[in-house]
C-alpha cells in the first residue's frame, strides 16, 4: 500500500491509500476517488511533506538517532521554559483559565486522578509529560 496527497480542483488537500501508483491512476481515470469534501472528482497527486527538501544546503542527517535520555533533556528543557509551575494548584488554575478568570497560558503542575477527573468533565483539555521532578536544592 502506498498514500498520496491528492487535491481536488476546488484546492481541497486529502490523503488516498492504494495499491501503487498504476491503481491510483487506474482508479482516477474512471472517476472513483471523490474529494472527502467537496465530493469533486477532477483530483491530481500533489507532493508531500516527505519528499520536499526544505532548503538546498539543510543540515545533512548524521545518521545519529539522540538517545532517550537526550530527548527527554529537550522536552523537560522546553516545558520548564516555555510553561508556568503552578505546583499542586494545577487543576485549578487550569479550570480559571477555561472559564476566562485567568489570563490564557501554558502551564505545568502535578494533579490528582479525581482532579483530572474534574477536567475532563468540564472539557478542559490537558495532557500528562512524564518528566521527574528535579531534584530537590538545600539554598
Amino acid at each position: 500500500m502506498i498514500a498520496f496527497d491528492l487535491r481536488c480542483n476546488n484546492g481541497h488537500i486529502f490523503e488516498g491509500w492504494f495499491e501503487d501508483s498504476r491503481n491510483f491512476e487506474s482508479q482516477r481515470k474512471k472517476s472513483l476517488i471523490s474529494c472527502p469534501v467537496c465530493n469533486d472528482t477532477s483530483v491530481l497527486k500533489v507532493p508531500t511533506k516527505f519528499a520536499i527538501k526544505s532548503s538546498p544546503n539543510g543540515s545533512a542527517y548524521s545518521g545519529k538517532e539522540p538517545s532517550m535520555a537526550e530527548i527527554t533533556k529537550k522536552v523537560a528543557d522546553f516545558v520548564e521554559n516555555n510553561f508556568d509551575n503552578v505546583g499542586t494548584e494545577f487543576a485549578a488554575e487550569a479550570l480559571k483559565i477555561h472559564y476566562g478568570v485567568s489570563e490564557p497560558r501554558n502551564i505545568r503542575g502535578v494533579s490528582t486522578s479525581l482532579e483530572e477527573k474534574t477536567l475532563k468533565e468540564e472539557g478542559v483539555q490537558f495532557f500528562k509529560v512524564p518528566i521527574p521532578a528535579p531534584p530537590e536544592t538545600d539554598s
